[in-house]
Order: structure tokens, then sequence, then C-alpha cells
């Protein structure tokens, strides 16, 4: 196995240990915000992620914590080790990149994932992380954090949390905006 190899396993390893802050049960990995892992030449890891929600407060303290954490367990391998941590949002982060386990970390908290496809100005349609009824209803749109609402599920009758649901824009403009 090449160095670079290992090196990139080791960084994946790291980040399995770095949390949302705002969700501090579930990994970054879990959560499908890894985009890739790049060794672009001797000492220098460029590490690219997806943010959940482009308007997220917690980027700045993600970022830093990816570069605490990885300098800090590459230490051996390299003194000067230089970390790069860059958000990107092409391709657009979605649902299906959070893990089975991710998903089940985020029931096990309260909190639904946002629906796999949803089309700006459409109800939500979340099941509940309780009973898994889909009898739910909007509650707040604003939750305790940017990127999550408060839904109530009618079935079992409890609230709870809900992410956000990622809408493309432009899906069916047909340019509208661009002509």
């Amino acid at each position: 196995m090449t160095k670079n190899l290992l090196l990139k396993k080791e960084v994946q390893q790291v980040l399995q240990q770095v949390t949302d802050p705002e969700m501090p049960y579930i990994s970054i990995v879990e959560l499908g915000m890894l985009e890739n892992i790049a060794m672009k030449r001797d000492g220098f890891v460029q590490v690219e992620l997806l943010p959940t929600f482009s308007g997220c407060p917690a980027l700045n303290m993600i970022q830093a914590d990816v570069k605490e954490k990885v300098k800090k367990r590459l230490l051996d391998w390299n003194d000067e080790l230089e970390v790069e941590v860059t958000f990107r949002f092409h391709p657009p982060w979605t649902t299906d990149r959070i893990t089975e386990t991710g998903k089940e970390k985020l029931r096990q908290n309260g909190v639904s994932p946002p629906p796999a496809s949803f089309t700006a100005g459409e109800p939500w349609k979340i099941p509940c992380p309780y009973c898994h009824s889909m009898y739910t209803t909007m509650d707040n749109i604003f939750g305790p954090t940017a990127c999550r609402s408060i839904l109530y599920c009618n079935a079992c009758k409890n609230p709870f949390e809900a992410m956000k649901p990622i809408a493309n824009l432009f899906e069916g403009a047909e340019n509208k905006w661009l002509n």
C-alpha cells in the first residue's frame, strides 16, 4: 500500500471523529459531507466537504476541527503537515449521502433527515422518527438551528425536528431567470 493511500485512510478515520457541532452525535462522514481527500504533494492534505445547509453557521467550526484533528493525528507522518479544508457546493449534498448508521443516529435523537427529493413550494413529506408515521405537520420552520425545523406527529403526538430539505431553485425553471 502506498504512503498516500495509507495517509488517506488515516484522514478518513480521523474524520469519523469530527462531528457537526449542532448534532454532536453524528460524524461528518456519517452525514455524507466528505466529498474527497487528496494528497496534493508531500505534506499537503486537501479535504473537500459538502455542506448540508448552505447557510450553516457551524462550517467554520467544522473546518477548524478537521484541520486540528488531522494535523494532530498525522503529526508522526509529517510534523510540517499542511491541511486545507474547502467546502464545495457542486455536487450539492443530498439526503442520499447520509449513511444508514447516520440515519439511525438521527432517528435515535429525534431528527428526521430531509426527503430524498423535494421541489420548492411543495409540502414536505417527513416521517416521524419515533413511530415512522407520515401523518406529520410542520409546527415551525424555524428550529433550534438554521438547518432544522420543528414538526409534530399527529399519530404518536410527539414533536420532532427535521433537517430542512435541499431544493434546486432552477429545477423546472427552464432557464427562466437566465434569459
